[in-house]
C-alpha cells in the first residue's frame, strides 16, 4: 500500500472561471506516479487488448494493468477471465504475447494452470507440508468487453464497464459508427519525454488547434468545436468545414453532418471517430517524464479489402497531427520543470475538458 503523500499544494476549484491548473510538481515529482498507479490506474477500467484475440476457448494474451502482469483468457467453458501472469511458486511470468492452449505452463519449473487460474499440476511437489494444490489460485482481476476492446480493472469494486461508459455506445451508434463492422488494421507506438498527464491535457482541448495543427484546422469548423463533460468521460465534437473550390490537400473533400467526434474516458483512453475510420489512443506512464502512446486504427472491412487509399491517407494525416502534438507535449514538460512556473489559468471558453480531468484526478488521488 502506497502512503498518501501530501497533495496539499492543490485544492481544486469547481468554478472553471476561478480555477487554476494542476501545480507543476504534479507533472515532475517521481513519487506521485506510484500513487497514481494505485489510486487511478488500478481503480479504473484499462483497455488492454482486442476481443478478436480471445474469441475462441483456449485463446489468451498477456498484458499489464497499472504495472501488474496479467493474462486474459477464454476458458474452455467459454468464459472470459483475467488473472495474474505470475506463477505462485517462484514468480516467473507464465506467458508472453498471445496464443492458444488448454493449460498455461510456467517456463521455469513446469507448473501448469487451467484457463480459470487454478493450479493444474506442480511436478515433484509431493511431501510439502501445509500446502494443497487445489488452494493455489492465480489472483483474479475484473474483465469486460466493449466493441473490439477488452478492458480490465484490478480493483474488485467500482462501476461496471457499461456504467463507466455511460451513453458513449449509444452516441457512437447515432453518429453512424458501427463498432461491430470495424476491423483492426494497424498499431503504432509513440514514446514521449513528458508526463502522461501532459498528453491527456493536450488531448482534452481544441484551444491549440488553430496555432498547432494547420492541417486539422483546415478540416474542422473550429468556431463550433464543443466539449461536454460527464461523470467519467468527456465528449468533443466539431463539424467538418466545407471545402472551398480553391482549397488543396484537404483530408475530407466533402463536408459531413457528423463531423469529427472524440471521446476521452478517465484516465487514459481516447477514441477518435471520423466519417470513414476510428482510432484509439491509450496513454501509459513509463516514468514521471516518459509516456507511451499506443495508437490503433480500425476501418470498415470493405475498405481494407478494396485496397482503398482512405487507409493510407488516414494514417498519414494521423501521423502529421501526432508529430505536432509530440513536439508540443515535450516542450510543455520542459516548461513545467522550470523554476519560474507553478500554475496557470484556464480559458473558460475552451478548457473545460482539462479542468474536468483535473477534478477527477484529484478526486481519485484523495478518496
Amino acid at each position: 500500500m502506497v502512503k498518501n503523500r501530501s497533495l496539499s499544494d492543490f485544492e481544486p476549484e469547481p468554478d472553471l472561471r476561478r480555477a487554476s491548473t494542476l501545480p507543476a510538481r504534479w507533472y515532475c515529482d517521481p513519487t506521485l506516479l506510484e500513487l497514481e498507479q494505485e489510486k487511478v490506474f488500478a481503480a479504473t477500467w484499462q483497455a488492454v487488448g482486442h476481443t478478436a484475440d480471445v474469441a475462441q476457448p483456449g485463446d489468451y494474451f498477456s498484458c499489464e494493468c497499472a504495472g501488474e502482469p496479467l493474462i486474459v483468457a477464454r476458458g474452455l467453458d467459454g468464459k472470459l477471465r483475467a488473472f495474474s501472469n505470475v506463477c505462485r511458486h517462484r514468480a516467473a511470468l507464465l506467458a508472453e504475447g498471445k496464443g492458444h492452449a488448454t493449460v498455461l505452463r510456467c517456463p521455469y519449473h513446469g507448473w501448469t494452470y487451467q484457463l480459470d487460474g487454478s493450479l493444474h499440476s506442480a511436478p515433484e511437489f509431493e511431501g510439502v507440508l501445509d500446502w494443497r494444490r487445489e488452494e493455489v489460485l492465480l489472483p483474479q482481476a475484473q474483465v469486460e468487453t466493449w466493441g473490439p476492446f477488452v478492458f480490465v480493472r484490478l480493483s474488485p469494486t467500482g462501476p461496471s464497464l457499461l456504467e463507466y461508459l455511460g451513453d458513449i455506445p449509444q452516441r457512437i451508434r447515432e453518429f453512424g459508427c458501427q463498432l461491430e463492422s470495424l476491423r483492426f488494421h494497424a498499431r503504432k507506438d509513440y514514446f514521449l519525454d513528458c508526463n502522461w498527464k501532459v498528453y491527456v491535457d493536450n488531448y482534452l482541448e481544441g484551444y491549440h488547434v488553430p496555432a498547432a495543427h494547420p492541417g486539422l484546422f483546415r478540416e474542422l469548423d473550429y468556431k463550433q468545436y464543443q466539449v461536454e463533460t460527464f461523470r467519467y468521460y468527456s465528449k468533443h465534437h466539431a463539424p467538418l468545414r466545407p471545402a472551398a473550390s480553391d482549397e488543396q490537400n484537404r483530408r475530407y473533400g466533402q463536408a459531413s453532418q457528423s463531423g469529427a467526434l472524440y471521446y476521452w474516458l478517465f484516465p487514459n483512453f481516447m477514441l477518435n471517430i471520423y466519417p470513414d475510420n476510428l482510432s484509439s489512443n491509450i496513454i501509459l506512464p513509463l516514468g514521471h517524464r516518459r509516456t507511451l502512446t499506443v495508437f490503433e486504427w480500425f476501418f470498415p472491412a470493405e475498405q481494407l479489402t478494396s485496397q482503398s487509399d482512405v487507409v493510407h491517407r488516414t494514417l498519414n494525416f494521423s501521423e502529421e497531427i501526432q508529430q505536432e502534438d509530440i513536439r508540443l507535449c515535450e516542450s510543455v514538460q520542459r516548461g513545467l520543470e522550470s523554476r519560474s512556473y507553478h500554475q496557470g489559468r484556464f480559458s473558460a471558453a475552451r478548457e473545460n475538458g482539462v479542468h474536468h480531468f483535473h477534478l477527477l484526478l484529484h478526486e481519485f488521488l484523495t478518496r
